[in-house]
């Protein structure tokens, strides 16, 4: 086990990197909006999973890129890409992906399609609140990244999609703030400030991501 991915682990307990940890070794992984690397970095956690990325650009990758399957599409085919995996995954990653996505409903129905029962989603993104935060280097007001679509992705409706789909929400947090992170973000947020860009703990000292987990209990009742 990497010290660096288990400090992650600990320090943000129900963020990414713990969630692939309570994945099995062999998990068949879907990650939507899989750029900045993270093909290698869930291989690296699970070395014998299979791993499924999809993604409509080849966002800083690096030459480690070791995916079993790694798809590119434009946005106006990105959903539908992700539909044709029906009832494929263990487990599905969008980390940070919602925000960018010209068709959020369809993108997030997409993903939760492809999961068996049983399988398990790890979903975050931008805060609603976060259309009012400080504008900062790095992204910290939601408007700062001129990739992101539209506003926030909305927290409750995605809450209620889910339960729409027979998914059971395992964790949920609106403002997610670890508080070991979130302390570090207080002291540095002074520098973070006068340096005018994120530091380490800034999002968590001001919640700016919302994280939910969620696993799939059975097939939606209203789909053939």
């Amino acid at each position: 086990m990497n010290i660096k991915d288990l400090i992650i682990k600990i320090i943000r307990p129900n963020g990414k990197i713990d969630f692939l940890f309570s994945l099995p070794s062999d998990a068949l992984i879907l990650d939507v909006g899989c750029g900045n690397n993270s093909p290698y970095r869930v291989k690296k956690i699970l070395p014998q999973s299979v791993y499924t990325g999809i993604d409509v650009g080849d966002y800083n990758q690096t030459e480690h890129n070791n995916s079993d399957r790694y798809i590119i599409t434009s946005p106006e085919e990105f959903s539908s890409e992700i539909s044709k995996f029906s009832e494929e995954f263990d487990a599905v990653i969008s980390s940070h992906n919602l925000e960018h996505c010209d068709h959020r409903d369809e993108t997030l129905e997409a993903m939760l399609g492809a999961l068996k029962v049983g399988g398990k989603l790890f979903l975050s993104f931008p805060c609603e609140q976060s259309i009012l935060f400080p504008k900062r280097g790095g992204t910290l007001n939601y408007f700062d990244d001129s990739t992101h679509k539209f506003i926030p992705p909305k927290f409750d409706s995605v809450l209620l999609t889910l339960e729409k789909f027979e998914f059971e929400v395992v964790y949920s947090n609106k403002n997610y703030k670890p508080t070991l992170l979130r302390l570090v973000g207080l002291i540095l947020e002074p520098v973070s400030r006068l340096k005018n860009r994120n530091l380490l703990g800034t999002w968590e000292y001001y919640g700016f991501e919302s994280i939910i987990i969620a696993k799939k209990t059975q097939k939606p009742k209203h789909l053939p």
